[in-house]
């Protein structure tokens, strides 16, 4: 597997001050933080979110569940989908 390392960012010192942490915290967080938001914007999938922080699929969910964020969050047509399609499964 190919890696890259990104270029760092520049935040000001009163970003940590209001954080309470140092900038060897806040950069430890800031994967974890990256991946559950890029999984949660759907731009990454569960799998794929748990190999940016380097964890099997299973570990990423109980990160998922350790921070309050629910694993499946589909909207009102996507759940609409769902109930039809186990429909059409229980009448065959």
């Amino acid at each position: 597997m190919q890696t890259i390392i990104l270029p760092q960012i520049e935040i000001d010192y009163s970003i940590l001050l209001s954080l309470k942490n140092s900038a060897d915290e806040l950069a430890y967080k800031m994967k974890p933080y990256t991946a559950i938001v890029l999984y949660q914007k759907r731009q990454l999938s569960l799998g794929k979110s748990a190999q940016l922080l380097g964890m099997d699929r299973l570990s990423f969910i109980n990160v998922l569940r350790d921070e309050g964020i629910a694993i499946f969050d589909y909207n009102d047509r996507e759940m609409s989908e769902v109930f039809e399609g186990a429909d059409r499964l229980v009448i065959i």
